[in-house]
Formats: structure tokens, sequence, C-alpha cells
């Protein structure tokens, strides 16, 4: 299960880019232009989708599930946002959304997981800093990276808590 998560959401994902980049529809793997992320953002709600329903199933792994609806959903938020014009942090929004995870698995397991979550909230720290020093992102598309990644998770709490 841990290598077909890693094939879907990591290995296929960038030989994606790599494919749109050598057929110019991106001028960089950073994608800095808001219309460059329509197709990235079109095919991985794809592959989520096809996660979702062959492999991850509220059946067989209860909580990813959720987790990866959940990314579903902050991906679908991102690209109808790319359609009105406004670039969010991807990376920002993942982090956010690993990071609410996070935390609900430490409810919903009632695990002492603070040091797993502070680590997670630091890192957010540092994803966010990281994108300002690139001048990837302004404190604006930060705070709508971080919003579309922890909102869709908080609700989808609700459903699995």
């Amino acid at each position: 299960m841990l290598l077909q998560i890693t094939i879907v959401t990591v290995c296929l994902p960038v030989l994606f880019l790599f494919l749109l980049r050598s057929l110019k529809k991106l001028d960089s793997l950073m994608a800095f232009e808001v219309s460059q992320r329509k197709i990235p953002l079109i095919l991985q709600c794809f592959l989520i989708i096809i996660l979702v329903q062959k492999n991850i199933t509220i059946d067989r792994y209860f909580e990813l599930h959720f987790f990866f609806l959940g990314a579903l959903m902050s991906t679908l938020l991102a690209l109808i946002l790319v359609f009105i014009k406004v670039k969010a942090s991807l990376h920002l929004l993942a982090m956010s959304s690993l990071t609410v995870f996070a935390i609900g698995l430490s409810i919903y397991h009632q695990t002492g997981s603070l040091v797993t979550i502070a680590f997670l909230v630091l890192m957010n720290g540092f994803v966010a800093s990281s994108r300002l020093e690139l001048n990837a992102h302004t404190p604006k598309e930060l705070v709508i990276g971080f919003l579309l990644g922890s909102i869709p998770q908080l609700l989808l709490l609700i459903l699995w808590l």
C-alpha cells in the first residue's frame, strides 16, 4: 500500500511535471504563472480519485481515506482558485493538511504525539518562510494555501473522529 501511495502521489506527479515541462506547458517546475497550474492540479485530482477509489477505501484504511478525501477537496479548491486567477501556496497547502491530519490522528488514537505535532507546526513555518525567501509567494498566497489545506481536513475530522 505504501508503494502504491508513493507511486501515485510522488512518482507520477513528478513524471507529469517533467512531461509538461518538455511539452512547454510549464516554464519551470515552480509554475510561477497561475495559468500553468491548471493541468498539474487536474492531473493531481485524477490521481487522488484513483487512489481513493481503488486502494485507500473507507473499509480498508479508514483514516487515510478521509485524509486523501481532504487532499482532494484542497486540490479542487486550489484548482477553482486558479480559474479565477488566484494563486495559493501548494507547498503550504500540503504541510497544513498533513499537520491537521496528524492532530486528528493523535486525538482519534488518544496518543500524546506532541513532538510530532510540534515538529509539523515548525515545518509549516519553515515551508512558509522558505516560500517567502524564494519570492515564490506573497504572504496572502501563503495564508490561502494554509487555509486550503487546513479547512477541508478539519471538516472531515468531524466525520471520522
